[in-house]
């Protein structure tokens, strides 16, 4: 079954606001929080159109989530936790955009990395474990991964050039199987860094620093 990576951008720390924060949030976050809830229950109700039971709901998932904690021991509770925390993330983002559509996106990243590692490009500007990351390290308490998605994932925005600038000086270098992808990749990171830099230098509130993947299907 393939699986759909999109991607969109945001402020982690107003990602972050709302994990543990039941009782620390302003009246906007507050609003959003209504909305996260709403979509939590649309979620849950599409997965029991599908006959999907992950053992906790996802709208329990993400009032755990906000209470500061994802103690449920359910055997796929982990799906339900990650699901709950991309309602926080997309409430927070920009709308989302496709990043592409794999058959096996850990395969071919993992064999895309070692294509680029092979031509010369720095360690931290790789994309595999950026895309199954998993949770903000800040977060204080554990959130189990779930082993078969969906998988969320993180890339900072200051590292959107020197990214898709690397990946462009190797392209003559790496497989030509990987060279379209490739090209892709450098060509979506570059306008992502021409948004980040614009809206930094002309847009007072705006405070985005992060690329959040998620990985479905």
């Amino acid at each position: 079954m393939s699986r759909i990576i999109s991607y969109s951008t945001a402020d982690k720390a107003d990602v972050l606001a709302f994990v543990g924060a039941a009782d620390d949030l302003t009246p906007d976050q507050v609003r959003r929080l209504g909305v996260m809830r709403e979509k939590a229950r649309e979620g849950q109700r599409e997965l029991e159109r599908q006959g999907i039971d992950l053992g906790l709901t996802v709208p329990d998932a993400l009032e755990h989530l906000v209470a500061g904690h994802a103690s449920s021991e359910a055997e796929y509770a982990a799906g339900a936790y990650y699901r709950a925390l991309q309602h926080i993330i997309d409430r927070n983002a920009s709308d989302p955009a496709e990043l592409g559509v794999y058959s096996k996106p850990s395969t071919f990243f993992g064999l895309l990395d070692e294509e680029l590692r092979r031509a010369g490009v720095s360690a931290d500007l790789l994309l595999y474990d950026r895309l199954f990351s998993g949770p903000p390290e800040e977060i204080p308490f554990p959130i189990p991964s779930p082993v078969d998605g969906p998988h969320i994932g993180m890339f900072p925005l200051a590292k959107a050039k020197p990214a898709a600038d690397a990946y462009r000086a190797v392209l003559d270098r790496v497989d030509e199987d990987f060279r379209y992808e490739l090209r892709e990749l450098a060509e979506k990171l570059e306008s992502e860094h021409t948004e980040w830099e614009y809206a930094t230098k002309n847009i007072d509130w705006y405070t985005q620093d992060t690329i959040f993947f998620s990985i479905t299907g």
